[in-house]
């Protein structure tokens, strides 16, 4: 069985609930990222931040809202009154197809990995792509 531990990014960028959108942004851009785990200080798992959470607490640029304003607003809301907190999340020893169920079925783009409560990875779609090209490239091998 090829379980989630085997494909999850180990090394996870994360936030926590006292951080700012600002904050949210600034790791999010520098580690080219879309989605945010966000821990308490034990490194338990709270929420998550995505990119379009960011989005939609943003104003439209079409208000004609000066930037200097916009990072006002950005560094006066916390992560922890953004984040989505009722996210599925995965173990290390779910079954991948499993893991990709519940991506496809609840529309996520990644799912956090969690042993007990505590965040030990995260799993992407990019991961599933990642997945798909050895799988593709095996059959293509495979076969000649």
């Amino acid at each position: 069985m090829l379980t989630v531990g085997q494909f999850m990014t180990d090394t996870v960028f994360t936030l926590q609930p006292n951080d700012n959108m600002l904050d949210a942004r600034h790791l999010m851009s520098l580690a080219k990222i879309r989605h945010a785990p966000v821990t308490d200080d034990h490194g338990h798992f709270e929420g998550l931040v995505t990119d379009r959470d960011l989005l939609a607490c943003t104003i439209s640029r079409l208000a004609e809202i000066d930037e200097k304003i916009q990072r006002e607003l950005d560094t006066a809301i916390l992560v922890k009154d953004i984040m989505r907190r009722d996210i599925m999340c995965a173990t290390v020893d779910t079954d991948i197809r499993d893991a990709a169920a519940l991506l496809l079925e609840h529309k996520y783009g990644c799912l956090p990995v969690v042993r007990e409560r505590t965040l030990v990875g995260i799993l992407t779609e990019a991961d599933f792509i990642k997945i798909s090209l050895k799988l593709l490239n095996e059959k293509a091998d495979s076969e000649v």
